[in-house]
């Protein structure tokens, strides 16, 4: 009997000990039938238990039992969240269930150039296929729509566009992100970046946000270091206080859609509320998007005598202090 019993209890260590294996090995053993990684969605509002199933179905684990019994030991069926994720053909179940219940989505990092327009952004992001073109630029055409959520979004931009608002930077952009979510990022990022100090700056001047972004839009197209965006912020403002026409020749350029510096004559002629030759002022709007270099530039520019600039062919800025001056430097480095 003694016997019996010893084994009967044999029997059952050694399956005990088999079935302990096989779960063990089930849960902390990578046992997914795909040999790549895939992308996974989860919806909001989606079940632990569809979860589950769509992750055996998906190949990503072998039998959603083990990954049930995994969220009910560990306590986790309850944290899941909703988004998608990047999971590799490596992962256990443990693996698998931390990066789920982290929100550890998968991104794509971007970036986007200072000095960029909408529909430079436009088309990147569409090349990258993160965004639908037509779609973004619609949203990016409305600002209406993101002016109770961001208070800088004014009158000033009604009939009008983002244009200098979305901020040039490097982002990650979670996998799925709507054209919305992504303009609404940078829009954030725009907030973030124009801080209480600066603004408190601009308030100080009598000049507004809107002012100051189509200043720094400008400045942007139009040197490339710190300090001649200054300077150039200096002489731009200054050709203002004295009623002179801006004549900047980036404004033509965003007129026309070409790519260069190089303007005519006949185009400087042409009727836009963007064309600083013909109207004094400022343009309707930015030009451009600018970086946080531009931004502070016009806010703090370097108060100069200069009236007139070029860039000489390797880049470098010439300044001058009267019209002389600056037909002197144009027939010494332009001719």
């Amino acid at each position: 009997m003694k016997k019996k019993i010893i084994i009967l209890i044999a029997i059952f260590g050694v399956l005990l000990l088999f079935v302990s294996l096989w779960v063990y090995s089930s849960v902390y053993i990578a046992t997914g039938i795909n040999s790549q990684e895939i992308i996974f969605t989860i919806p909001h509002g989606e079940s632990w238990r569809v979860i589950s199933r769509r992750l055996e179905e998906s190949g990503i684990i072998k039998n959603s039992l083990f990954f049930n019994l995994y969220l009910f030991v560990s306590g986790d069926y309850g944290s899941l969240q909703a988004g998608t994720y990047l999971i590799g053909p490596k992962l256990t179940i443990p693996d698998i269930v931390k990066k789920i219940s982290s929100g550890d989505v998968h991104q794509r990092r971007i970036t986007i150039i200072e000095g960029w327009k909408i529909t430079d952004m436009a088309k990147y992001l569409s090349e990258l296929g993160i965004a639908d073109k037509k779609l973004f630029l619609e949203l990016a055409n409305s600002p209406h729509l993101f002016k109770e959520k961001y208070s800088f979004i004014t009158e000033d931009l009604d009939n009008l566009s983002l244009e200098g608002y979305l901020f040039p930077d490097t982002y990650l952009i979670p996998y799925g992100s709507t054209e919305r979510e992504i303009i609404e990022m940078m829009l954030s990022n725009f907030d973030k970046k124009i801080t209480a100090e600066l603004r408190s700056a601009i308030a100080s001047q009598n000049k507004s946000i809107f002012d100051i972004i189509i200043m720094a839009s400008l400045i942007e197209k139009e040197v490339r270091t710190y300090e001649d965006m200054r300077k150039v912020s200096g002489l731009l403002w200054r050709r203002l206080e004295i009623g002179m026409p801006l004549q900047v020749d980036a404004t033509i350029a965003f007129i026309t859609g070409k790519n260069t510096t190089r303007i005519s004559i006949q185009e400087t002629r042409i009727d836009s509320p963007y064309n600083t030759y013909l109207h004094r002022g400022l343009p309707i709007a930015p030009i451009s998007n600018p970086g946080i270099n531009s931004i502070k530039a016009a806010i703090y520019p370097d108060p100069n005598e200069y009236l007139f600039y070029l860039s000489k062919p390797d880049g470098e800025t010439v300044f001058s202090r009267n019209l002389e001056e600056h037909n002197i430097a144009k027939n010494k480095y332009l001719r």
